[in-house]
């Protein structure tokens, strides 16, 4: 599979679950914002990229993620990202602006950061981990 299949169907998959134009829909699109998700939206997104590319998308994976190797306690501190805790998201996200992912953000914040590359990224991990060989 080639990433440019990837990017089609997941891009696809934004178009159908929004009902947006297909012009709308580019890899730099914000989620929430540029294509007008809502929360509900992202379980259905998810749905339809699990059936497409017969894959298991783990709930709440980039904040998890984002909290690997790090103490709890390291992690938050008064309900706002530690200094830590921004640096491995910049790492996880390196689609998303390193001014976007500031201090101030909070875990619940996160999700607001989603681009529509991040689930191309997040769909070439995983199928990678299944074996499927991803071509540039």
């Amino acid at each position: 599979m080639t990433s440019s299949e990837i990017c089609t169907n997941v891009c696809a998959t934004f178009i159908e679950a929004l009902g947006v134009d297909d012009d709308e829909v580019v890899p730099e699109a914000r989620i929430f914002d540029d294509l007008g998700a809502e929360s509900l939206d992202l379980l259905e997104i998810v749905f339809l990229l699990e059936r497409t590319f017969d894959i298991k998308i783990p709930r709440g994976g980039v904040k998890e993620a984002s909290q690997a190797g790090i103490d709890p306690a390291q992690y938050e501190v008064d309900g706002k990202l530690t200094d830590l805790a921004l640096s491995k998201l910049r790492e996880l996200m390196p689609e998303v602006d390193a001014s976007e992912i500031k201090p101030g953000l909070t875990a619940n914040e996160i999700p607001r950061l989603f681009r529509v590359q991040t689930f191309i990224n997040i769909v070439v991990q995983l199928l990678r981990e299944k074996g499927v060989t991803v071509d540039a």
